[in-house]
């Protein structure tokens, strides 16, 4: 039997992106049966498959999540921080699998998404890679080796200049590896840039640097700089189809578990 899946944010990159790919089976099991954006998105009213790029879907875009939801069984959301934690109650309601790729959610928004988790399997990740998610477990490796031993721990992350937010959800996710080696507070030792005077670097910083810029997809890197040394481990998607292949597969794996809060770690295994 088919998975049905709806994509929220289907106007944008990232939701084409995963209409393409389940219009020609990247992923198998996968049936696009819902795309929602926004109302005033050019796309409204058009086939999805065909304002993708790809064949025809059958369905037209909508800006209704209600309309299409009762015949979901997921529902993969690449919105924005109010889009999605505007969801989160009615998505329980619905008892719909939910898989989120948003990002720049504050305390309260994700407070939101932990609430509906409760009821319904969510897979929330800033990234859904498998390159980035182990990348996550080598910086967590290197900074439980090299912080205690004087190394400075600095993130950079380069994205199109379309982004919104920053840093970047995969930079946080990067970032809350390295403090967890490091055993250390990210809210309380995250340093977002430098300007002006801001005195010597403080041994529990961990820095963000956001660059953007043209069509980068997405790049990030740890650095890690100790005496006479430096390390720099580094991931570079070269394909949005990764990401979103990434998060389909999260989609057919989701929809077989019981409710609760889910990583791409629980999804990869790792």
């Amino acid at each position: 039997m088919s998975i049905n899946v709806v994509i929220q944010g289907a106007a944008g990159r990232m939701g084409k992106t995963l209409i393409r790919c389940i219009q020609e089976g990247k992923v198998a099991g996968l049936k696009l049966t819902g795309a929602v954006d926004l109302w005033d998105v050019p796309d409204i009213g058009k086939d999805a498959g065909l304002a993708a790029g790809t064949k025809e879907a059958g369905i037209k875009m909508t800006a209704d999540l209600a309309a299409v939801a009762s015949a979901a069984d997921v529902i993969v959301d690449f919105t924005s921080h109010i889009g999605t934690s505007g969801n989160a109650e009615r998505i329980a309601n619905w008892k719909t699998a939910w898989v989120i790729g948003t990002t720049g959610l504050s305390d309260t928004e994700l407070a939101e998404v932990k609430k509906t988790a409760q009821s319904v399997p969510v897979v929330m990740a800033g990234n859904m890679s498998l390159g980035i998610n182990l990348l996550c477990n080598l910086v967590q490796e290197a900074a439980e080796a090299l912080y205690a031993r004087g190394y400075d721990i600095e993130v950079i992350e380069r994205h199109h200049n379309q982004k919104k937010d920053a840093p970047s959800g995969t930079a946080l996710m990067l970032g809350q590896a390295a403090a967890d080696g490091a055993g250390l507070d990210l809210k309380k030792s995250q340093m977002d840039g430098r300007t002006g005077m801001p005195g010597a670097r403080t041994k529990a910083e961990i820095g963000f640097h956001a660059i953007r810029g043209g069509d980068i997809i997405g790049d990030h890197t740890v650095l890690m700089a100790g005496p006479g040394e430096m390390i720099e481990l580094s991931h570079r998607v070269t394909s949005r189809e990764t990401l979103a292949i990434g998060a389909l597969n999260a989609a057919a794996w989701v929809v077989q578990q019981p409710p609760c809060l889910y990583s791409m770690k629980d999804v990869l295994g790792l």
